[in-house]
């Protein structure tokens, strides 16, 4: 099997198999939810990752309504599926900042092709995470935002880990998207478990764009640095 087709299998067959959840959250499963996101997810890994060449694993938070919650590829909103990827969209054209940070610095690093030919990107929870509130309306969340959810998916994460390991990625290093509570809780399992050899923690593509966008260059000057030590 391609490295696409193993990743298309596992989009198909996600389903959460964690503890239950606190009240007032909810699991998101784009490949369930947004009648488009399988269909343009299959085109995107067919379209770059349709060999059996190794790459190395980029592991983000969890997916967000605006990005991979419509397309069903992590850091990829729609216009960014359009613009960069040059797969048709139809529906609501969604923007998300870490989508733009993302694609600005696969750009610096040679395009979608060169990056895609050597990096994976999904998350440690690979499904969506969201809560309802005060004003009774969605809100995206994250897996580490309560202990009480945090401790419900670690079961489910750390399978997540073990399958995404098998789909045939390279384990010498792992790089990590979130240097404060992902990388932490990445960390700690990395000691216990031993998945890879080495992390490797980046800044967040969303807190780059929200409290250090006049810094992106230097932000994307050093994710670069990151990945060609690998390559």
């Amino acid at each position: 099997m391609s490295f696409a087709d193993q990743i298309i299998r596992f989009n198909e067959q996600l389903v959460y198999t964690g503890d239950p959840l606190p009240p007032g959250i909810r699991i998101m499963n784009p490949f369930r939810e947004s009648e488009q996101a399988m269909v343009i997810s299959e085109t995107f890994y067919r379209k770059f990752y349709n060999d059996s060449n190794k790459r190395h694993l980029i592991l983000g938070i969890n997916p967000g309504r605006f990005g991979a919650g419509l397309t069903g590829i992590p850091f990829t909103d729609t216009k960014r599926l359009v613009s960069e990827c040059h797969i048709p969209y139809e529906g609501k054209i969604s923007h998300e900042p870490s989508s733009v940070f993302v694609y600005d610095m696969i750009d610096a690093f040679g395009g979608v092709e060169a990056f895609y030919s050597k990096f994976y990107i999904n998350s440690l929870c690979p499904l969506g995470v969201t809560i309802i509130d005060e004003k009774g309306k969605e809100k995206n969340y994250n897996y580490y935002d309560s202990p009480a959810l945090q401790k419900a998916v670690t079961g489910y994460i750390m399978e997540n880990i073990r399958t995404q390991i098998s789909l045939g990625v390279e384990t010498d290093v792992c790089f990590c998207f979130g240097t404060g509570k992902n990388e932490n809780f990445l960390r700690k399992l990395n000691d216990e478990y031993h998945f890879f050899g080495k992390i490797v923690a980046l800044e967040h593509p969303r807190f780059i764009m929200q409290y250090k966008a006049r810094s992106k260059q230097l932000y994307i000057d050093k994710y670069l640095s990151a990945f060609q030590s690998v390559i």
